[in-house]
């Protein structure tokens, strides 16, 4: 797959996940959407570490410089 989360992305991306992660942990999401929040962090985690967001590919959108 050719990658297609640039660098602001990327970092936001990490952001996000940590935030909910967070507030995940910190119990201020309540207990039934916790499990979720989780679920959306690891997501948004992985699709930031290897720089590919399924979601991008059927809209042909790119955030990522080309060279």
């Amino acid at each position: 797959m050719k990658a297609n989360v640039g660098k602001f992305d990327r970092v936001f991306r990490f952001a996000l996940a940590a935030v909910l992660a967070i507030l995940a942990y910190s119990e201020i999401i309540p207990n039934e959407f916790q499990l979720v929040a989780y679920i959306i962090a690891i997501v948004f985690a992985l699709t930031g570490l290897i720089r590919v967001c399924p979601l991008y590919m059927p809209f042909v959108i790119s955030t990522r410089r080309e060279k």
